[in-house]
C-alpha cells in the first residue's frame, strides 16, 4: 500500500459529528476489487484512502487551516478534495455561506485550488443541491469543476444509473452536462480499474454526443493518479482513438493542478508526457494560455467549453497525435 499509516489514523472527530464521518472501505467501487493488477490497485485503493482521511480530517479541524501534511505528496490532491466535500458539506448543513471552504483555501489548500472545486461539487451532488446554492467560494472558471464533482459523486456511487442506464440527473442536464460527463469520465477511471479496453467498452455504448466529455475525463484521472504503468499508457492511447484531443485535454487540467501543488509525482509525469505528448509544465502552460484567450465574460458554461477547445487547439498545434 502506497498510503503511509499516518494517512490512515482516524482524527478525533466531535460526537455531533460522527455520523458524517467516510470508512474508505465504503469508498470502494461497487463490484469489488479495482484492478487485478495489485500496482494499479494500490494507487487507487490509496487515492480513496487519501480522500477518506481527507475528508475526516476536516471533520475533526472543521474551521481555520487543516494540517494534511501527513498525506504523501502525490495523494494529498485527494485529501484536499475530501476535506473540501465535508467543510462544504458543514456549510451547507448550518448555512455558513462557504466559510468553512474559504478557511481551508487561506493555508495551503490555495495550491489545491482545482480540488477544493471539485470537491464542493460532491458535498452538493451528496445533498442534491446544484453547485453553489447559498454557497460562495472561488470565482471564475473553476467554479465550473464543482459539476465535475457532482458527475464524479453520481458516478461513482451509481456506476448502474450512469453507465448501465446512462441517465443524467435533472439538475444537470443542459450547460451543465458536459462537465458533469468529464467527472464521470473520471470515475470510470476507478470503476473500470484503470483498464483501457474496459473503459472503451462502456464509453462506445454511449451517444456519440457524449463520448468526448467522458474521454476528457479518462485523460484527467488517467493523469492524475498515475495508476497506470508506463509500458501500458499506449494501451490507453490507442483505446481512445478518435478522442485523443479529449483525452490530452483532460491530462492538462490534470498537468495543471499538478503544477500548482509544487510537484509532479513521476508516475503522472510519466501519464502526462503520454497523453499530451510534452512535459507536465508545458501542458500545464496550455492550460493557463487558452484560459488568457477565453477572457472574462458572462457566459460561464460557454466559456469554459472554449477554454477546454483552447486546450484541445494547443494540442494538435505541437503534433496532436503524431
Amino acid at each position: 500500500m502506497v498510503t503511509t499509516q499516518n494517512a490512515q489514523k482516524t482524527p478525533v472527530i466531535s460526537r455531533h459529528l460522527r455520523p458524517f464521518m467516510l470508512n474508505a472501505k465504503r469508498l470502494r467501487p461497487r463490484g469489488g476489487e479495482f484492478a487485478a493488477d495489485p500496482e494499479v490497485r494500490d494507487r487507487l485503493d490509496s487515492a480513496v484512502r487519501a480522500f477518506a482521511s481527507g475528508y475526516n480530517a476536516a471533520l475533526a479541524v472543521p474551521r481555520g487551516q487543516l494540517d494534511l501534511s501527513y498525506v504523501p505528496h502525490e495523494f494529498r490532491g485527494f485529501a484536499y478534495e475530501g476535506a473540501a466535500m465535508s467543510r462544504t458539506l458543514l456549510d451547507l448543513l448550518t448555512l455558513s455561506r462557504g466559510r468553512r471552504l474559504a478557511g481551508l483555501a487561506d493555508g495551503p489548500g490555495r495550491r489545491y485550488t482545482h480540488l477544493l472545486h471539485v470537491g464542493a461539487g460532491w458535498a452538493f451532488a451528496r445533498l442534491h443541491m446544484p453547485p453553489w446554492r447559498t454557497v460562495r467560494f472561488g470565482d471564475g472558471l473553476l467554479r465550473r469543476l464543482a459539476w465535475d464533482g457532482w458527475g464524479f459523486h453520481q458516478a461513482y456511487f451509481r456506476p448502474g444509473d450512469v453507465f448501465g442506464r446512462q441517465r443524467v440527473e435533472r439538475a444537470a442536464r443542459g450547460p451543465a452536462a458536459p462537465v458533469r460527463d468529464q467527472g464521470a469520465g473520471r470515475a470510470l477511471w476507478f470503476h473500470a480499474g484503470a483498464d483501457p479496453q474496459r473503459i472503451a467498452g462502456v464509453i462506445a455504448a454511449f451517444p456519440e454526443r457524449r463520448r468526448a466529455d467522458l474521454w476528457a475525463g479518462v485523460g484527467l484521472a488517467a493523469a492524475y493518479t498515475g495508476a497506470l504503468p508506463a509500458p501500458r499508457l499506449p494501451q490507453l492511447t490507442g483505446a481512445a482513438a478518435g478522442y485523443r484531443d479529449h483525452l490530452a485535454q483532460g491530462a492538462a487540467f490534470a498537468a495543471k493542478a499538478h503544477v500548482l501543488s509544487g510537484e509532479v509525482p513521476e508516475p503522472s509525469r510519466a501519464a502526462i508526457q503520454a497523453l499530451c505528448g510534452v512535459a507536465a509544465p508545458v501542458a500545464a502552460g496550455w492550460t493557463d494560455d487558452a484560459l488568457r484567450t477565453v477572457g472574462d465574460g458572462d457566459d460561464p458554461a460557454g466559456r469554459y467549453e472554449r477554454w477546454r477547445a483552447e486546450i484541445r487547439g494547443a494540442w494538435r498545434a505541437q503534433g496532436g497525435a503524431a
